[in-house]
């Protein structure tokens, strides 16, 4: 059965509206969970839109965005620049991330949110070293096992974020995970929970630059309510704030 989120009376027709209805949800997620609405910030995905959307939802009220392949975020970053340069918009890589593609990426992002193995934040420190920059990072885990989804196993995240925090040039911020695919909202919520208990191990741990790992990007169009309720202080939002994405040719 469809959520009643997906099927409004009336339908928001613009982005600025559902960009609006979205942002409605959140705060109606944050207040039911006993949390303040400012606690969690909406990312929007930004997958298969072209540079015109994004201004138009920049202009909406979002400060936040983030592609998910390298590609599109090359394309689209000379018609975003001059958002990013003066500070309008912060644009993460929430996608699978090559190591060869590391340079591309750090022309336009800000912040990294799909980092999985220790080769590839090794590459993005070497880069923010020559440049004497510092990047948000955040360890992608996969806590639903799923084969189709990135992400180390929940098992080696905190291992892995330690080793993360320690690289020069890194700034550790939180975790990031998808959620599992499936219409068993407790099996959903239950691999948020787990991503909240790995980030308050690591916090608790005292390890060199974990001190500001707070940060839980989860939760999605379908399933943000959910992430909310377990701690997500970031959600990663794209259909419901576009509509369906066109067919890819």
């Amino acid at each position: 059965m469809p959520s009643p989120h997906d099927t409004p009376l009336d339908p928001p027709r613009t982005i600025a509206d559902r960009y609006a209805a979205v942002r409605a949800r959140i705060d109606a997620a944050a207040l039911a969970a006993g949390r303040a609405p400012t606690d969690v910030q909406l990312l929007v995905a930004t997958k298969t839109q072209d540079a015109a959307a994004v201004r138009e939802v920049v202009a909406a009220g979002a400060t936040l965005i983030g592609e998910n392949r390298v590609q599109e975020l090359v394309a689209k970053a000379p018609d975003l620049a001059d958002l990013v340069a003066d500070g309008s918009v912060r644009v993460h890589m929430i996608g699978h991330l090559q190591r060869n593609k590391v340079n591309q990426v750090l022309a336009t992002a800000s912040g990294v949110e799909s980092v999985d193995s220790l080769a590839l934040a090794e590459a993005l420190a070497s880069r923010c070293a020559r440049e004497g920059r510092t990047l948000d990072v955040m360890v992608q885990v996969n806590v639903s096992g799923e084969e189709s989804k990135a992400g180390v196993g929940p098992d080696g995240a905190a291992h892995l974020s330690r080793q993360v925090a320690a690289l020069e040039g890194l700034r550790l911020t939180g975790f990031m995970t998808i959620g599992a695919n499936s219409p068993d909202t407790a099996l959903v919520r239950a691999g948020f929970e787990r991503l909240r208990r790995i980030r308050d191990e690591v916090l608790a741990s005292g390890a060199p630059g974990t001190g500001e790992a707070r940060e839980l990007s989860m939760g999605m169009s379908g399933d943000l309510e959910a992430a909310i309720a377990e701690g997500a202080t970031v959600v990663r939002v794209g259909t419901a704030v576009f509509g369906a994405r066109p067919p890819v040719g």
